[in-house]
């Protein structure tokens, strides 16, 4: 072999090392910011916020969170603040109607009904109007003279959601239901991650996904059952087997992670964690993040290759289709 050739193949390979290594989605570098806010739509439809911001004087792009069942605003800052250390603007939405105003005056023996009785159509249809509202209001916002004018950059957004937060997601972000199509999606979200999906009570799962245009990342874990619906683990799986072959579908299943794993709340039952969760949930969704609504070309070998199960444990599933 030539050896100038040889010094040259050499040299590239360790400058690939080099790039693959200053990709590290668990660091944050921003100061991030705080702010409690309320808006209102329609007649009187009031829909509180948090907005995690990184101190950064150029426009960040946008997730948007939707919280579970009986959440609200100020439950799972671990994602806020890390992605917001990362230079992301991300904007908490609180449902009124099913958020922790279901439960918080009853006994405890009573808020399961409570909670249960929460999920109803009325409720749901308050979520599909709550998320393009709050896209409108964040224009507002960042309009000339708005409250954070020039600082968001709407045409990067991404929306996640846990539980009833990801039925809410998958419904603003592609799915279809049986005659009304995909009748909720909203076209300025480009990058969607659920974490505990579920699949459709009713109709072919087939058809309930297979129209998904954009990018997904979902994240389940072996014990991810509901409380107050009959949705099984194996049950949430099915949602990333009927995707389409995009080569943009990502799907993380932590090994005996329980329905909570993906929140910083905890149930009687699941006092418990599993501090890799935590760590896994991060860096992929940071690393799904940065291909998607910011084009990095390293965050995408990272997500596309081995290095992606660096973060993972041996038991824990990580595909892509």
């Amino acid at each position: 072999m030539n050896m100038t050739y040889f010094i040259a193949a050499i040299i590239s390979i360790a400058v690939q090392s080099s790039q693959q290594l200053e990709y590290d989605p668990t660091t944050t570098s921003e100061k991030v910011i705080v702010t409690d806010l309320e808006f209102t739509y329609g007649d009187d439809n009031v829909v509180p916020v948090r907005i995690y911001m990184p101190e950064s004087d150029s426009p960040s792009p946008i997730i948007l969170n939707s919280h579970g069942l009986g959440g609200s605003r100020e439950n799972s800052s671990y994602l806020g603040n890390h992605w917001a250390g990362r230079g992301y603007a991300v904007v908490f939405m609180q449902h009124v109607g099913s958020d922790e105003a279901v439960w918080k005056d009853t006994n405890r023996w009573d808020r399961l009904r409570k909670l249960k009785s929460a999920i109803t159509p009325k409720t749901f249809n308050r979520r599909m109007a709550d998320v393009p509202a709050t896209l409108d209001q964040l224009q507002k916002w960042n309009s000339p003279g708005g409250k954070f004018a020039g600082k968001f950059d709407l045409e990067r957004i991404g929306m996640c959601g846990h539980s009833y937060g990801a039925v809410t997601t998958q419904a603003l972000s592609g799915q279809s239901y049986n005659r009304r199509g995909q009748a909720f999606t909203d076209v300025r979200i480009k990058a969607a991650l659920p974490m505990s999906p579920s699949p459709p009570r009713h109709g072919n799962d087939g058809d309930t996904f297979g129209k998904v245009e954009i990018p997904w990342l979902l994240m389940t874990g072996t014990k991810d059952e509901s409380i107050v619906a009959s949705t099984t683990a194996e049950d949430r799986q099915k949602v990333f087997q009927q995707l389409p072959e995009s080569g943009h579908a990502y799907h993380l299943v932590l090994n005996d992670a329980k329905h909570m794993a993906f929140s910083d709340r905890t149930l009687t039952n699941e006092s418990h964690r599993n501090k890799n969760h935590h760590k896994a949930i991060l860096a992929l969704s940071s690393a799904f993040w940065d291909t998607y609504l910011r084009g990095d070309e390293a965050a995408k070998k990272w997500l596309r290759g081995e290095n992606a199960k660096s973060v993972l444990e041996s038991k824990d599933k990580w595909e892509k289709k």
